[in-house]
């Protein structure tokens, strides 16, 4: 059987898990990515059941922080609600994981040859029947992976009429060392989400989402954040104090639903398909669940009916999960009415952990499709 070529457009965490499931079904595959080289923004990223089992499909083992407990909390640090973590892996099925992102990249990157990625390649255009234009030259595939994240110049190409909103929230994000490793914690107020995820090497990634006007800028973010949040309970104040950059940025998702993936050979993957919010910790984990789909759909069918297939499955899902990663912000982070604000709270302490640890769990307990190892060609 004669080989199939594809070209993945972007290196993150959705292009290169693509290319390493193409990869591992026969595809020849080129990752072109318009960076000099692969690099992460100094944050981490929670990693799912879902996501893990995916990365688990792609023989791809990152080291991951396995969280053990925790729970949320106001200001104070006064419990709301409790998080058990043998509860969890017994609805989820898996620990909840976290990574920092880097580390992420680098073990997908680790798992590609060299030859496959090309990096400093700006593609300019892209054609339904398998056409890569970029800066220096064109190249022919079978497929190409729209992987070029939440403003793809592919989709907007594809989709002309799909428009990135704002969420209603700005995210201050760091990685902090600290020798003590606090607890898995997310601490709400009016208009407030703040996050502790421990990842491994004490290093711990955490976040402030505030409900406010897309566009404002701090000419300090770290005294900002210490004038507002100094006084808040451990280890908010030191986490702040401990982060070398604290990173911020307006958050963002797709607000029109698109009604295909797909168009001709192209296949739009992870945040250029369908970029959510962050409410849910599920974006990235959506990427993974995507490369492996697609690439289990390529291994017995067509390119168009693979595709097809793929749309069919993926669109529902994630649309899904996107429309309630907004409803978990508009009733977490992004609440500031005092009066909703309070009643949220004492609804929140009468829930057992049973319920809360379930949360996301019709979610998380998805289950990847099998990838056959493509068979070596005979000379």
């Amino acid at each position: 059987m004669a080989s199939r070529s594809a070209v993945v457009v972007g290196g993150g965490i959705g292009g290169l898990a693509a290319a390493i499931g193409l990869r591992r079904v026969g595809w020849e595959v080129t990752v072109l990515e318009r960076a000099p080289e692969l690099t992460a923004i100094g944050a981490g990223i929670s990693l799912w059941p879902n996501a893990q089992r995916a990365l688990a499909e792609l023989r791809v083992e990152p080291r991951i922080s396995a969280q053990r407990g925790g729970g949320l909390v106001d200001w104070r640090g006064r419990r709301l609600a409790s998080w058990d973590a043998d509860l969890f892996v017994r609805s989820h099925g898996l620990p909840l994981g976290a990574i920092h992102r880097a580390s992420l990249i680098e073990t997908l990157r680790s798992a590609l040859p060299d030859e496959c990625l090309k990096t400093g390649v700006e593609v300019t255009s892209v054609e339904q029947n398998g056409v890569v234009h970029h800066g220096s030259g064109s190249i022919e595939a079978d497929l190409i992976v729209a992987a070029d994240g939440i403003s793809s110049p592919i989709r907007q190409a594809l989709f002309p009429a799909a428009r990135v909103e704002y969420s209603g929230g700005a995210a201050f994000r760091g990685i902090a060392k600290l020798p003590l490793k606090p607890a898995l914690s997310t601490t709400w107020a009016a208009g407030i989400e703040i996050g502790v995820l421990p990842l491994l090497d004490d290093e711990v990634y955490w976040w402030v989402s505030e409900a406010r006007p897309a566009g404002i800028r701090h000419d300090d973010h770290r005294a900002y954040l210490s004038g507002k949040y100094g006084r808040w309970h451990d280890p908010i104040p030191q986490l702040i104090d401990a982060t070398p950059e604290i990173l911020l940025h307006d958050t963002q998702h797709l607000a029109t639903p698109l009604r295909s993936y797909t168009r001709g050979r192209i296949a739009l993957l992870g945040d250029a398909a369908h970029a959510m919010p962050p409410f849910l910790g599920q974006g990235g984990c959506q990427a993974l669940e995507d490369a492996v789909v697609l690439a289990s759909h390529t291994q017995a069918s067509t390119v168009d009916e693979a595709l097809r297939r793929h749309d069919a499955e993926r669109r529902p899902r994630t649309q899904k999960v996107a429309k309630a990663s907004l409803q978990a912000g508009a009733s977490g982070p992004l609440l500031r009415n005092p009066a909703a604000v309070a009643l949220r709270a004492g609804f929140t302490r009468l829930l057992p952990a049973a319920v809360t640890t379930r949360v996301g769990a019709s979610i998380s307990r998805w289950q990847p499709p099998k990838l056959t190892p493509a068979q070596p060609r005979k000379p």
